[in-house]
């Protein structure tokens, strides 16, 4: 896996085999958002639209969103509302405003009930437009009236008080007077051609004819995230963390899959492959029948699931040729009386199986003692009969390094590593019955023979 493409048949496989696995994590997940939306109460959105009459520019209109979640106005609607232990500050994160097409300004207000969530929704919307009046000089505030009209009074005002002081200066001809009537006279037509230009222009500012389109509509739900959109995410992400990390593992993994990277890790030659039926026990798990082994198998992680599923095997004598194939190589190489230690790592249950099909078709020539080896701490015993240690293990299950420690626990043993055998577990044809015992049933008896002699 860790030199391959993950392709879409290594998705689907691992979907298929940690099924059970992937669904309590997608629960674990959906638990979890529950849990996240009961400490976030939910929460309800509504908006109000402002209408800006006239021609706006993209720009004027960002510049009144802005305005329209401002400070200030945020302020003035938090001291409208009186909410108790409310503040400006606390409103301005509950507050939004976009442009919309028609030169529109919507303005939202978020709260915890449909109710506050209208009152903050009209209230901001009424002191935007107050305020952006106030700016623009339509506020009809006497006090602070600045408008055209105000402007008019004051020039009207200013033109009788410059006739007045014409009228008040001395009619004489000395320099002075003829100046100081000059100077009035082009103060008067200065404010003429201001008030004419007044006029002329669009009396009607469209900052000032801003209107609120009507209360905004009582919110009928929660808004976004709601509780079950944060179940559904919860378990979404678990599902997908889980796959991913799955994934991320396999192309990690530095477990040897080929011969001749196992060959080359023991330091010891290939001498064949064989093939283990399949059962339901799985073939990569230790016996282990504790509450954590029970647990495994009922999320189904007790089996690998990165390998590729086993293939459909002859029928058993095909498969008892792998083996005398193994053993006939044995004994070319081995001089008499040829004893052996069938190593077996620790845990490697298909592997398990092998030796044990393997020394009972060995019939003693040679003959195989079955020992298991941890990899953690591999110990092998002494040498004692034994002319060597034949190592019988399954591909993909295990490192470089777990095995170069195979190598040595042997060599510290005086065990001379003679050979290597391959086991596969592979998928077998149902069988017909027609009175004769299987060779399953041979093969049985053939271990339960040899454990008996060996016994004696």
């Amino acid at each position: 896996m860790s030199d391959d493409t993950i392709r879409l048949v290594t998705i689907g496989r691992m979907l298929r085999r940690r099924r059970r696995f992937l669904a309590v994590l997608a629960v674990v997940g959906a638990l979890v958002g529950y849990g996240a939306s009961v400490l976030f109460p939910p929460r309800y959105t509504t908006s109000a639209s402002v209408l800006l009459p006239g021609q706006w520019e993209e720009r004027e209109l960002l510049t009144q969103v802005d305005i329209a979640t401002s400070s200030t106005v945020v302020d003035r609607a938090a001291a409208a509302l009186d909410w108790p232990g409310v503040s400006g500050a606390e409103l301005r994160d509950q507050v939004s405003a976009k442009a919309a097409d028609g030169n529109i300004i919507k303005i939202s207000g978020t709260a915890d009930t449909p109710e506050r969530a209208q009152r903050l929704a009209d209230q901001v919307a009424d002191q935007f437009v107050k305020f952006a009046a106030r700016i623009a000089g339509g506020t009809t505030d006497s006090k602070t009236a600045t408008g055209p009209e105000a402007l008019r009074k004051k020039v009207e005002e200013t033109n009788r008080r410059i006739s007045e002081l014409a009228d008040a200066a001395d009619p004489g001809q000395t320099v002075e007077s003829v100046q100081a009537r000059t100077e009035l006279e082009k103060l008067r037509t200065s404010l003429e051609e201001a008030m004419t230009k007044l006029e002329q222009a669009d009396p009607a500012d469209p900052v000032a004819g801003m209107v609120v389109m009507g209360p905004a509509a009582r919110p009928t739900g929660e808004a976004p995230p709601t509780r079950t959109q944060l179940v559904v995410a919860g378990a979404l992400l678990f599902f997908l963390l889980a796959v991913i990390g799955h994934l991320v593992a396999a192309r990690a993994s530095r477990r040897l899959r080929t011969e001749p990277e196992i060959a080359a890790a023991l330091g010891s030659a290939l001498l064949g492959t064989v093939d283990v039926p399949a059962d339901r026990r799985g073939g990569h798990r230790p016996e282990d029948r504790g509450p954590r082994a029970r647990i495994r198998r009922l999320l189904g992680i007790d089996t690998r699931w990165d390998l590729p599923a086993p293939q459909v095997s002859g029928d058993e004598a095909g498969r008892r040729i792998r083996y005398r194939r193994v053993c006939t190589r044995l004994r070319s190489q081995l001089p008499s009386p040829r004893r052996l230690l069938a190593v077996v790592p620790d845990g490697d249950e298909i592997a398990r199986r092998a030796a044990e099909q393997l020394a009972a078709e060995a019939r003693s020539d040679p003959q195989l003692r079955v020992v298991q080896v941890s990899v953690d701490r591999p110990v092998v015993p002494d040498r004692d009969t034994e002319s060597g240690a034949l190592v019988v293990l399954s591909a993909g299950c295990w490192t470089a390094e777990e095995l170069a420690g195979i190598a040595e626990a042997c060599a510290d043993a005086m065990h001379e590593v003679v050979g290597i055998v391959v086991a596969g577990m592979v998928r077998t044809r149902p069988t017909r019955t027609d009175g004769r015992p299987s060779d399953e049933a041979t093969l049985a008896l053939a271990v339960h023979g040899h454990a008996t002699g060996g016994s004696a």
